[in-house]
């Protein structure tokens, strides 16, 4: 009793869903072991009748193609199943067929009489219909449109993959959703791989069902006559028919997990079933059906033709066009509201409430992008607008202001403007249902569309309709929908304006959320030492040469150490970029010991280190060393960048600000950093020169 115990207890953890595979294998292998009943060979083929409908029907209801990951192994599972319920039934039609047409079991008998009427030459054509039927048409077609799948997904792969990193530094999707829809896209591969090799199964189960079929007859016919004394009719007639029937209880579902098979690889993937795609799309316009009903109609008037079968199709069809147009009359109708009188009211005095303030930040998007932003029509612009704030946030270290967002009739229809406290500071073009295909340099063809630019970042790109998308993925673009080439673009000029989002409410608003953490902190900082203003300015200089400032007890802690000392705002920043040179360091080169960066030949440093002092430390730079200092800089900056390393410029503390000022507008990828905010525990290597050779 006690292994019985046991045996019940690793049962219940591991569940009956676990079991179902090894159970399903033990079944079959004794289905070709061992001798079955007729009776248990009746379930055995209703079982199997069973499984095939209802792999129809599962493939019938999904929406895309993983939401049936199993079917492969569904298909090869139901095939070594057909195959052992061939070899059982084989082997009780050659023992026991003599006895009479019921001698396998009355499922047999049922396909062997009554789908072919007890005719056995019947029984063989129909056979061979269903197996050309099967072998020829279905499966053949199913195997070649998982191949050509197969194909297209592993060539389209790295165009997804870019596409879901472009939504990721975007903010619109986070890094677990990231993860899952790459996961599906190698998934989607893996299925259309397995389902091109599947097929392979159904077609030898079609070649092996002929084969069986010929051995039975003629191992049946054999046996009769020689082992058990039948006359020849008798024994072609019982044998034939059992065979036939064992044929067609095996070849039908067959058949159906074939069709199965063609529907899962053949449909494309929208958020509708198979029936929902056909009777949307193929019963959905009223003028198709009245000409179909007219042409049917024409026909059946044709002395000699089945008159009644083709006008009542036609009648049946041009009713249901009627009910068509009829149901889109009543749609269309909007119920007119009579506008209300509206009563002259004396105008009233200008207050204070008629003063608009400008929106920080502001969208401005053409009428034909209304349907971006309006949710009643799906738009998702705003949800992604929102996961750019969440993103930013966790980036920069603020929370950014609201972004409104209004039409504007003056814009072009497709064209969209994104404003900074009033002040342009983008502009695009987007197209709905369209897609936008971006060159990242290294795609294999040009594509069919409308030439542009991205709006972000510059690069070549291609506006592309719907069913060119998984092409130009295949061909290296990575391509985005509109909403994305909004989103994106927003995001980027976000980024780069963060300091003039940073305003004096942006300010509290961090200290405020400060000071619940550490209260002294800031109340020995501000006001006493030093005023909100000032703290200001060195968080926007921090912003504007590219840093985060999410380390704000770093922060607070350095500028209330230095505050009795200076108030100077580019000072003070200094200083708090050597407290957090680590991070500084840290974006550039994120896991090497080693920092490669252009360095500065000393002679032109001793130059500009002798111009700051002439003018008195201010910035000024005499136009002529300008020139030079620019084009050496430009020259280090590219052959950085050819080298695939950081573009970051090391220079002595005293000229880091005055180069920064200088270069920012010239070469805005390029970053200025000082030897004193190099950690000790990075070692540094010059990489490429400004003023001479490294």
């Amino acid at each position: 009793m006690d292994w019985l115990l046991k045996l019940q207890e690793i049962i219940k953890r591991a569940g009956l869903r676990s079991l179902a595979g090894p159970v399903l294998i033990i079944m079959i292998l004794g289905m070709m072991v061992l001798p079955l009943p007729p009776f248990l060979l009746d379930i055995l083929f209703t079982f199997n009748i069973a499984i095939a409908i209802m792999v129809l029907l599962v493939s019938m209801n999904t929406t895309k193609a993983l939401d049936f990951a199993a079917f492969p192994t569904v298909l090869l599972m139901t095939t070594l199943l057909r195959l052992s319920l061939n070899v059982a039934s084989a082997r009780i039609v050659l023992l026991e067929g003599h006895t009479g047409p019921d001698a396998a079991g009355k499922v047999i008998e049922s396909f062997g009489e009554f789908l072919v009427g007890g005719n056995y030459a019947v029984g063989i054509v129909v056979f061979a219909i269903l197996v050309v039927i099967n072998f020829v048409v279905i499966t053949k077609g199913a195997g070649r449109i998982a191949e050509v799948g197969a194909r297209f997904t592993l060539d389209a792969m790295p165009g997804k993959q870019m596409a879901i990193d472009a939504d990721l530094n975007a903010g619109l999707i986070g890094e677990d959703v990231a993860r899952k829809r790459r996961a599906e896209i190698a998934q989607e591969a893996d299925f259309y791989g397995a389902m091109d090799g599947a097929s392979k199964f159904v077609r030898g189960d079609a070649v092996a069902g002929i084969i069986i079929l010929l051995i039975n007859i003629i191992g049946g016919f054999v046996v009769g006559v020689l082992q058990h004394n039948l006359d020849v009719a008798t024994a072609a007639r019982n044998y034939t028919l059992l065979t036939i029937g064992d044929g067609l209880v095996a070849q039908i579902p067959a058949l159906v997990i074939s069709t199965a098979a063609g529907v899962v690889v053949s449909r494309v993937s929208t958020e509708e079933n198979i029936g929902q795609q056909i009777i949307g799309q193929l019963f959905s316009q009223p003028q198709v059906l009245v000409l179909t009903a007219i042409i049917i109609g024409m026909m059946g008037a044709i002395p000699g033709m089945p008159h009644f079968a083709f006008l009542l199709l036609a009648g049946s069809l041009g009713g249901l066009a009627y009910w068509l147009i009829k149901k889109q009359q009543v749609a269309a109708e909007k119920p007119v509201v009579e506008a209300a009188p509206v009563a002259l009211t004396e105008s009233q005095e200008a207050s204070w409430e008629d003063v608009a303030q400008v929106d920080v930040l502001g969208l401005e998007v053409g009428y034909r992008l209304i349907v971006m932003v309006d949710k009643t029509q799906d738009g998702d612009l705003l949800r992604r607008i929102k996961g750019i704030r969440k993103k930013f946030t966790q980036d920069i270290g603020f929370l950014p202001p609201p972004v409104h967002i209004r039409d504007n009739l003056d814009l072009r229809p497709n064209s969209y403007r994104i404003s900074l406290k009033g002040a342009e500071i983008g502009m695009g073009e987007a197209f709905p249902n369209m897609f936008l295909a971006i060159n990242p340099g290294n795609v294999l063809g040009d594509l069919p569309g409308t030439p542009t630019k991205d709006p972000a970042f510059g690069l070549p790109a291609v506006w592309v309709d719907a069913p060119m998308r998984e092409q130009a993925q295949s061909m290296g673009y990575t391509v985005v929908d509109a909403g994305t080439v909004v989103a994106t673009h927003l995001s980027h000029l976000i980024h780069t304006y963060s300091a003039e989002l940073l305003g004096r409410q942006e300010v509290q608003q961090l200290l405020d959320h400060l000071t619940k953490i550490a209260p002294k902190l800031t109340e020995d900082l501000i006001p006493k030492l030093m005023p909100l203003s000032t703290v200001q300015k060195v968080m926007q200089s921090l912003l504007d040469e590219g840093m985060h400032v999410r380390d704000m007890r770093t922060i607070i802690e350095t500028l209330a150490e230095y505050a009795p000392q200076t108030q100077d705002p580019y000072q003070l920043t200094s200083l708090v970029r050597i407290a957090l040179g680590p991070a500084i360091v840290q974006q550039y080169c994120p896991s090497a010991q080693e920092l490669q960066v252009i360095g500065m030949d000393k002679e032109l440093e001793y130059i500009l280190m002798q111009a700051m002092q002439a003018s008195g430390g201010h910035s000024a730079i005499e136009p002529g060393l300008a020139d030079t200092l620019l084009r050496e800089a430009r020259s280090a900056t590219q052959e950085q960048e050819q080298l695939g390393l950081p573009t970051v410029l090391l220079v002595p503390g005293q000229l880091r600000v005055l180069l920064a000022r200088f270069l920012k507008r010239a070469l805005p990828q390029l970053r200025v950093i000082s030897h004193e905010e190099v950690p000790d525990f990075k070692s540094v290597r010059v990489t490429a020169m400004v003023g001479g050779r490294a």
